[in-house]
C-alpha cells in the first residue's frame, strides 16, 4: 500500500470516528448540564482530524479530497463550539465558532465548486444558516447583511439546478433573518446590549457598591429564557425577546465591540493577510479575543415554545443543581389567559391543599383567624387566585398542557428565585409573593397594556415586548415609547442622552446601596452587575411609563416590583423624575408626558 493510500485510509477512518461521536452529541438538549463530559471527546476527535488534513493536504487532494469536505469538517467544529456556547454561555466558544465559520467563508470551501449534488448544496445552506445565527448573537450586523446576500444567491442557484426540490424552508430562513434585522436595526447602531464595562460601570458609584454588605450575598448563576407570542419575530429558535434578554445577561466579550482584524504585520514588517485560501485556522483565536479578567456569564437555558411540562422539567433540573448561595432568574414572555376552564374541581382542591399551610399576604394572612364560614369563602378565593389566570405558551384553542399557572412556580421558591413575567396577564403572578416555600422570590411583572403609541398589547410579537425592551435597551425603548425613529435623532444627540441616563443610574446605585429600607431580597443580589442593571432599568421604565400615561387607570400601564424598592426610587421621587424630565427635554418630547399632573 502506497503512502498516499495510507494517508487516505487514515483520513477516512478519522472522519468516520469523528462523525460517529458527533452524532452522539448533536441532538443532546442544551440544558442537560450533566452531559458536558461527552464534548471533550468529540472535540478531540475533530481537532485530530483537522490537524491531520492540514499536515497531509497535498496527498489528500491528490487522492480526491474536495474543498467542500474540508469546509464540512470546519463547519462541524464551529457547530460544536456553538453548542458549547449554548450550554455554558462562555463567550470564547461563541467567538471560536465565528472564527471557524468566517474561515470557511473567506477560504471559499463551499463556493466555486459547481457541485450538482443536492446533499452538498444542503450542507452549504446549513452552513450559511448557522453562521447567520452566530453572527447575529455576536452582533456582527455587517456580516449578517453580507451572509443574507450570499445566502440568496446560493438559494437561487439551488432552485434553478434542482427544480424538482422544494426549498420553501430555506426561503423562510431568509425571510426570518430579514424581518429580525429590520426590527433590531436600531439596536445594532448603538451601544451593545451586553454588559460593557466601558458603558455600564459607573465609577462614582463603585465605592458605594464595594462597601455595600448584606447578611447574605447570592451569586447569579443560572437563567431560563422562553417566550411565545403569535407571529413573533424570530430567527431559527431564537425569538426577539429571548435574544434581547440573552444579550442583556452577558458580558461584552472583550469589553469593547468585537472586530476581527484580518490584516496584521509580522516581525519584519511585511503584511500577513488571513483572508487567503490557506488551510490554517487558529483554533485558539477565541481566547485572544475575549477578556479573561471578566467573570463568567450566567448559564442560560433557552427554550423555544416548550410545553409547560417541558418548561417545568428544565427549571426543576437546574433548580436541583443550584448551590445554596446562588439565585436563578426565570424570564417568561407570553400572552395571558383568564378563567380556569381547564382546571377541574379536583385539581383546584389539590392546589388549595398544597398551599393551605402557606402564609399569604394581605387579606389571606389577616383572615386566618376568621370564622369557619369566612374561611371557606377565603379558601375559594385562594384557589381562584392560583387558577384564575395563566400564561399561554401555545396558540389559542390549545389544551391546558400549555397553560402556566402561578402555582406551577411555587415549588421552585425553595431556592432563591428572580422571576420576570412579561405578559398582558402578568399581575396574576403577584400571588407568588408571600406564598413562597422557603425563599422570598424577587418579581418583575410587566404592565398589562402597552403604552406605546404605535403598538398595542396584541402586537407584541411584531416588534418585541415594550417591557423587555426597557430592560435590555432602555433609551431605545424610551424613543419607541414617544414615537421617535432611529433616524430622527443624530448620533451625538443620542450619546448625550445616554450620558444623562448613565448619570442617573449612577445616582440610583448610590441610593440603593445606602438605603436603610432596601429589602433583603434585593440586598442579597445587589452586588451582581446584571441584576443591579435590571433594577435600575426597571426604575427608569416605571417612571417613564408613569408620566407618559394620563391620570386614571395607570396601574394597567405600570410594571410591578415585589418586594417593593425603596421609596426614593419611586416613579415620582425627585431623583427619578428629574432624569425622565431631562431626557424628555433633550429629545424635545416633553409634551408627550404629564409631569405637572403629580
Amino acid at each position: 500500500m502506497s503512502e498516499k493510500d495510507v494517508v487516505w485510509k487514515t483520513f477516512r477512518a478519522l472522519v468516520e470516528n469523528a462523525d460517529r461521536k458527533f452524532g452522539r452529541v448533536r441532538d443532546l438538549p442544551p440544558h442537560e448540564r450533566g452531559l458536558n463530559h461527552y464534548f471533550p471527546k468529540v472535540f478531540k476527535s475533530y481537532m485530530r482530524l483537522w490537524k491531520y488534513q492540514q499536515e497531509h493536504r497535498p496527498q489528500l487532494v491528490e487522492s480526491g479530497l474536495n474543498r467542500w469536505e474540508i469546509g464540512e469538517i470546519a463547519s462541524r467544529i464551529g457547530q460544536l463550539y456553538f453548542s458549547q456556547y449554548m450550554r455554558t454561555s462562555e463567550s470564547r466558544f461563541l467567538v471560536e465558532a465565528y472564527v471557524f465559520y468566517e474561515a470557511i467563508l473567506s477560504r471559499k470551501y463551499f463556493e466555486g465548486t459547481k457541485v450538482r449534488d443536492l446533499g452538498v448544496r444542503a450542507k452549504e445552506l446549513r452552513f450559511y444558516a448557522r453562521f447567520l445565527l452566530v453572527s447575529l448573537i455576536l452582533n456582527r450586523a455587517d456580516m449578517v447583511k453580507s451572509l443574507v446576500e450570499r445566502f440568496k444567491v446560493v438559494l437561487d442557484d439551488c432552485r434553478v439546478n434542482f427544480r424538482e426540490t422544494s426549498f420553501k424552508e430555506w426561503k423562510l430562513v431568509v425571510q426570518e433573518i430579514i424581518r429580525f434585522m429590520d426590527v433590531e436595526s436600531a439596536s445594532v447602531k448603538v451601544r451593545p446590549l451586553r454588559y460593557c464595562t466601558i458603558y455600564d460601570t459607573h465609577p462614582k458609584s463603585l465605592p458605594y457598591i464595594t462597601r455595600f454588605h448584606a447578611k447574605k450575598i447570592l451569586r447569579f448563576q443560572d437563567v431560563v429564557l422562553t417566550s411565545y407570542h403569535r407571529n413573533e419575530v424570530k430567527f431559527a429558535e431564537l425569538t426577539l425577546d429571548t435574544y434581547r434578554m440573552l444579550q442583556c445577561l452577558e458580558w461584552e466579550p472583550s469589553g469593547l465591540f468585537y472586530q476581527k482584524q484580518p490584516v496584521q504585520s509580522n516581525e519584519n514588517g511585511s503584511v500577513i493577510d488571513h483572508s487567503g485560501a490557506s488551510g490554517v485556522i487558529d483554533i485558539n483565536l477565541g481566547m485572544d479575543l475575549t477578556d479573561s479578567s471578566l467573570p463568567r456569564n450566567p448559564r442560560k437555558a433557552i427554550l423555544y415554545r416548550p410545553s409547560v411540562t417541558q418548561l417545568i422539567a428544565v427549571i426543576a433540573t437546574i433548580c436541583e443543581e443550584l448551590r445554596p448561595d446562588t439565585v436563578m432568574l426565570i424570564y417568561l414572555s407570553a400572552p395571558g389567559r383568564t378563567g380556569h376552564h381547564n382546571i377541574s374541581q379536583v385539581e383546584s382542591s389539590k392546589l388549595l391543599a398544597k398551599f393551605s399551610g402557606t402564609k399569604f399576604i394581605g387579606e389571606f394572612s389577616r383572615e386566618q383567624s376568621s370564622s369557619t364560614s369566612e374561611s371557606s369563602v377565603d379558601e375559594k378565593n385562594m384557589s381562584n387566585d392560583f387558577c384564575e389566570g395563566c400564561l399561554c405558551l401555545a396558540p389559542r384553542g390549545t389544551g391546558g398542557s400549555f397553560n402556566l399557572y402561578p402555582a406551577d412556580i411555587i415549588p421552585f421558591t425553595r431556592k432563591p428565585l428572580f422571576l420576570i413575567i412579561d405578559s398582558d396577564n402578568s399581575h396574576t403572578f403577584k400571588v407568588v409573593h408571600g406564598a413562597e416555600r422557603g425563599e422570598t422570590a424577587a418579581l418583575f411583572l410587566s404592565p398589562l397594556r402597552s403604552a406605546n403609541k404605535n403598538m398595542s398589547g396584541a402586537d407584541a410579537g411584531e416588534s418585541g415586548s415594550q417591557f423587555t425592551f426597557f430592560l435590555t435597551a432602555p433609551l431605545l425603548a424610551f424613543c419607541q415609547l414617544v414615537g421617535l425613529s432611529s433616524s430622527s435623532h443624530n448620533e451625538d444627540g443620542y450619546k448625550d442622552a445616554e450620558n444623562i441616563l448613565a448619570a442617573a443610574f449612577c445616582g440610583w446605585e448610590v441610593t440603593l446601596c445606602t438605603s436603610a429600607d432596601l429589602d433583603l431580597v434585593w440586598a442579597q443580589v445587589l452586588s451582581d452587575p446584571f441584576i443591579r442593571r435590571l433594577i435600575l432599568r426597571f426604575v427608569f421604565c416605571r417612571s417613564a411609563l408613569f408620566f407618559f400615561c394620563p391620570s386614571g387607570n395607570k396601574e394597567h400601564y405600570l410594571p410591578v416590583c415585589l418586594p417593593c424598592l425603596p421609596e426614593p426610587l419611586s416613579p415620582t421621587s425627585e431623583i427619578v423624575r428629574s432624569a425622565v424630565v431631562r431626557i424628555a427635554n433633550h429629545f424635545q418630547v416633553a409634551e408627550c408626558f404629564h409631569f405637572t399632573d403629580v
